[in-house]
């Protein structure tokens, strides 16, 4: 069996998905005229689409992090990206995807986890769920963060430069960039570059790599052409967001966060990385990421 004929597909009469099992990651979003709202995954640039980031989001210094005076190995953005998950349900508009600890997530990460991904399409609306439970019998350190690439530009006219994101509140703090360490957050600010409560994104504000707000107002923004067909996408649990893509490709990276890199220079446990959050045993922790197709 090919990957494409791996891969699930849930509609409703304004939408069709198709997510991969393999790490659950959403390949496809298309309108009711299979017009794609998603990356081209050119190789050239990144053949990514929309991995899941567990259980951490960006890079450790060195792919190591620290738990109680000992250290693991984890590459960026985690392991589940790369794992495959279990098909538990699939109707028509929905589909249900677990992830469960093993032997191989347990070298990495010590910790009887369950990753749920929950996908369901309403209307014109694309609702995915992702839920952390902690099955086991210590308090569990974990990040998660969504990390989908849409079609920059959008298939409904207008040039890439005519493309805005819209926030849902004005968003005027400082935020966050790459430091000189790969992967790693630099521990200086910079201006916003929103105006208000938009942003014209360039190719050029992406050369040092992925924005990052860590003090963020909204929990929604829109990205599109004013005036035309354009998305919209909630985000209400995760508190951080990072736009990325590599200058000059044909997608904009809108990831909402709960959790970061390291800090350039960080060498403390775990649970001294900001962001981090715990998870005490018995518990779990759902994180919303809702995409609408708003056609003016």
């Amino acid at each position: 069996m090919s990957r494409s004929d791996a891969r699930c597909t849930i509609a409703s009469s304004a939408l069709s998905a198709a997510i991969d099992p393999l790490g659950a990651e959403l390949w496809s979003l298309q309108d009711a005229a299979g017009r794609e709202l998603m990356t081209d995954a050119d190789p050239r640039w990144w053949t990514g689409h929309a991995p899941l980031l567990f259980p951490f989001v960006g890079r450790s210094r060195g792919d190591v992090y620290r738990l109680d005076g000992q250290d693991y190995p984890m590459p960026q953005h985690g392991f589940a990206r790369h794992s495959p998950f279990l098909v538990v349900e699939q109707d028509d508009d929905r589909l249900f995807l677990r992830l469960e600890a093993d032997s191989a997530t347990r070298a990495a990460y010590p910790f009887d986890f369950r990753l749920d991904m929950a996908f369901a399409i309403e209307g014109a609306t694309l609702c995915m769920t992702a839920t952390v439970t902690n099955r086991g019998e210590a308090a569990m350190p974990f990040s998660f963060g969504y990390h989908p690439a849409f079609a920059w530009p959008l298939p409904y006219g207008g040039a890439a430069e005519d493309h805005r994101i819209v926030f849902e509140q004005p968003e005027p703090a400082p935020i966050r960039k790459v430091g000189h360490e790969p992967g790693l957050i630099a521990r200086e600010s910079f201006p916003s570059p929103v105006e208000g409560d938009t942003l014209i994104p360039t190719h050029a504000l992406f050369e040092g790599d992925a924005l990052i707000w860590d003090d963020l107002n909204s929990r929604s923004l829109t990205w599109g052409v004013p005036g035309q067909p354009h998305l919209k996408i909630d985000f209400p649990d995760t508190p951080w967001l990072g736009l990325w893509q590599k200058p000059g490709a044909h997608y904009l990276c809108v990831e909402p966060w709960a959790g970061m890199a390291d800090l350039v220079g960080f060498t403390g446990d775990v649970w001294d990385k900001q962001g981090i959050l715990c998870l005490l045993p018995g518990d779990s922790r759902s994180f919303r990421m809702d995409v609408t197709l708003v056609d003016v």
